[in-house]
């Protein structure tokens, strides 16, 4: 069974988090949910935290 993770965007720069890629640069292993990456991370781009992050709608 495949389990799908939601990607998710930021609403200040628009970086999508993809829990297939990961964010390995800043510590983040492929295949890591946005739920379950530490509260402390911060958007790679605009540096942000985890709260400016929203659904990514497809």
């Amino acid at each position: 069974m495949t389990t799908l993770f939601a990607e998710y965007r930021c609403e200040m720069c628009w970086y999508v988090y993809d829990p297939a890629r990961g964010d390995p640069e800043h510590g983040i292993d492929p295949g890591t949910a946005f739920e379950e990456i530490p509260q402390e991370w911060l958007c790679p781009d605009c540096g942000l935290g985890k709260e400016a992050f929203v659904p990514r709608e497809r």
